[in-house]
C-alpha cells in the first residue's frame, strides 16, 4: 500500500484538503475497461500452480507486502480504449449499475471471502489483501490495481488468491489461480489512483494433497461456492459507516511493526472525501482512525457488514495509507470512489468464463 506522509517545506505536515459531502456531483469519468490475460489456458494455470508448491507457500508470509511503484509513462503493452463502452467477447455493451447481492457458501455457514493474493513483479514475490465477490461466473476476486498491475512493469506473474489463509502456507479453502485481470485503463496506463482497483476472474480452486509421496493438485471447485461472495454497491454518498479489512504488515512511520500480516485486521468509521493531486487522486474516499500499513492493500471496504454472516456490500478497497498528523502511526486509509464505471469493470470480469 502506498504510504503518504506529505510535509511542507517548514517540516509541518501539509494537510490535504478534506471534504465531507453527501455525494459527488461531478460526472463519472470515461468508463474504459481493460482486460489482461494472466493464465487463461489450463496449461498456463497449472504452470502457476506448480510455482506455488507447498514448500514455497510456507514462506509466503515472509514475502514483501506490496507497495506500488511511482506513477510513470504508459506500460509497454498499451491498453486499448473502448470509447465509453465495455467490450465483452468483442461485443460493445454498457452495463447498468445495480446492487449485487452477497452470497453464502454453497454448504452454508459464514462466508470466508477475505484473504491474500500472492504474485510476482520484476521477479520478486509480493502479497496483498483481497476478497471474493459475488458474480455470474462465481469466480471473482476484488483487490487494488497495484496488487496485480504496475504501470512501470505491466502485469504481475504467478497471481493466486488464498481466501482465509491458515498458518505456514496452509490454504484450507483452496488456491485460486488468476485467469484474467480487469481494470480501468487509467490505472493500467498512468497509475491514476482514482482507479486503483481490479477485478480478477479465477480458475477452479485446488489444494495440494500427498499421494504416493508426491504433492498433487485436487480440484475443490469454484471460489464463490466454497467461501461465498461479497455484494457490490457503487455511487454511494460519503458520510457512510464502513468496515475496512486487510492483512497489514508494513513498518509504521516511527519504525515499529505492530502487525505481522498473518492476522486479519479491521477498522470502522464514517467516510469523507479526500484528494491528492500528486497521485492523480481527485475523488478519493477517506476512512480516518485506521492504522493499516502495507499489506492491507486491496482489502475490502464494506457497507452493511454483518460479522455473523461475514458478508456485506463491497464499496471500496484499501488503496493509500495516510499519516495526516505526522505522528508515530498511520491514521487513515483511502479508497477510490466506486462509481458506475467501477461497476462496468466488475461486470466484464463477472461475465468472464473460467475453468
Amino acid at each position: 500500500m502506498r504510504q503518504l506522509a506529505i510535509a511542507a517545506s517548514s517540516g509541518v505536515l501539509l494537510m490535504l484538503p478534506m471534504f465531507t459531502g453527501t455525494s459527488h456531483a461531478v460526472a463519472a469519468p470515461p468508463d474504459y475497461v481493460y482486460a489482461e490475460p494472466l493464465a487463461k489456458s489450463d496449461a498456463e494455470m497449472r504452470k502457476v500452480a506448480e510455482y506455488w508448491k507447498p514448500e514455497r507457500l510456507k514462506d509466503a508470509d515472509s514475502y514483501s507486502p506490496a507497495t506500488p511503484g511511482t506513477k510513470s509513462s504508459a506500460p509497454s503493452s498499451s491498453p486499448s480504449s473502448s470509447a465509453g463502452s465495455v467490450l465483452t467477447n468483442g461485443v460493445s455493451r454498457r452495463a447498468a449499475a445495480r446492487d449485487i447481492q452477497p452470497t453464502t457458501p454453497a454448504k452454508g455457514g459464514a462466508a470466508k471471502t477475505i484473504g491474500k493474493v500472492f504474485f510476482q513483479l520484476g521477479g520478486k514475490e509480493y502479497w496483498c489483501s483481497a476478497s471474493a465477490v459475488a458474480a455470474k461466473n462465481r469466480s471473482l476476486v476484488a483487490t487494488a490495481g497495484h496488487c496485480a498491475w504496475d504501470p512501470r512493469l505491466g502485469k504481475s506473474a504467478n497471481w493466486i488468491f488464498v481466501p482465509s489463509p491458515g498458518k505456514d502456507g496452509d490454504a484450507p479453502h483452496g488456491i485460486y489461480v488468476g485467469s484474467t485481470l480487469h481494470m480501468h485503463e487509467d490505472w493500467a496506463a498512468i497509475g491514476d489512483y482514482d482507479y486503483d482497483y481490479a477485478f480478477v476472474s479465477v480458475h477452479h480452486g485446488f489444494r495440494w494433497v500427498t499421494e504416493d509421496g508426491k504433492a498433487v493438485m485436487k480440484d475443490v471447485g469454484r471460489l464463490e461456492d466454497n467461501v461465498g461472495g461479497q455484494g457490490l454497491t457503487v455511487g454511494k454518498k460519503t458520510g457512510n459507516q464502513v468496515a475496512a479489512f486487510g492483512y497489514p504488515a508494513g513498518v509504521q512511520p516511527d519504525g515499529s511493526q505492530p502487525f505481522n500480516g498473518r492476522t486479519l485486521k479491521s477498522c470502522e468509521g464514517k467516510t469523507k472525501r479526500t484528494v491528492n493531486p500528486t497521485r492523480n487522486l481527485q475523488y478519493g474516499v477517506l476512512l480516518s482512525g485506521c492504522d493499516f500499513s502495507a499489506g492491507a492493500s486491496g482489502g475490502p471496504w464494506m457497507l452493511g457488514y454483518r460479522a455473523t454472516t461475514g458478508l456485506g456490500f463491497l464499496n471500496g478497497i484499501n488503496s493509500l495509507t495516510w499519516n495526516l498528523d505526522a505522528a508515530a502511526k498511520y491514521d487513515a486509509v483511502s479508497s477510490p470512489y466506486f462509481t458506475p464505471t467501477t461497476f462496468e469493470v466488475y461486470d466484464q470480469a463477472a461475465n468472464d468464463a473460467t475453468t
